[in-house]
């Protein structure tokens, strides 16, 4: 007869558990979402935080994972769809920082800035036209096109900070992690 199948080592159920684990706290702040006025824009960007230690310990496919489980949890979970659609059309953007911080400064803003509005417009279009989410139509009803470029400019420019931000967060769990090995 042949050996038992052995489990998961001790680096595969680490993963596993880290993975698990920054899932359902980013599935928790989406959800948070909804019970907090003004949050429908935090939220997301809280859960995105989540993505930073599995991308730092496992690599990209790691937070892809992991924002894959927490988007398809948030859709069917979450009150406010507005963060989890958010969340769904952006939350990627931590697994895919590391890659574009390859390029020279001015290119990496510009891309930046680009997916940032891609993602936006792409997810407004169709929770407006495909969706057709009654109270989002009303909201955008009384706005003019240069108000929503205006708004699109403005998230962009919030969008640029919080990828800095993402950038501390990242080196401060790198210095960390150094420093408890």
């Amino acid at each position: 007869m042949g050996k038992p199948a052995a489990g998961p080592g001790p680096r595969q159920s680490r993963r596993i558990a880290l993975c698990g684990l920054m899932a359902a706290l980013a599935v928790v702040l989406l959800s948070l979402g909804g019970l907090i006025p003004l949050a429908a824009f935090a939220c997301p960007m809280l859960a995105m935080v989540c993505l930073l230690p599995p991308v730092d310990e496992f690599g990209a496919g790691a937070g892809l994972l992991v924002y894959a489980a927490s988007a398809a949890l948030s859709l069917p979970l979450c009150a406010d769809k507005d963060a989890a659609f958010l969340y769904l059309f952006l939350g990627w953007y931590p697994a895919l920082r590391p890659r574009l911080e390859r390029l020279p400064r001015a290119p990496r803003t510009a891309a930046k800035a680009g997916l940032f509005c891609l993602s936006v417009t792409a997810m407004y279009a169709l929770l407006l036209r495909l969706m057709r989410l009654e109270a989002l139509v009303e909201e955008f009803a009384g706005y003019s096109a240069a108000a929503c470029a205006g708004l699109l400019a403005l998230g962009c420019g919030v969008f640029l900070l919080f990828d800095r931000t993402l950038g501390v967060l990242s080196l401060v769990l790198r210095r960390r992690k150094r420093r408890h090995t």
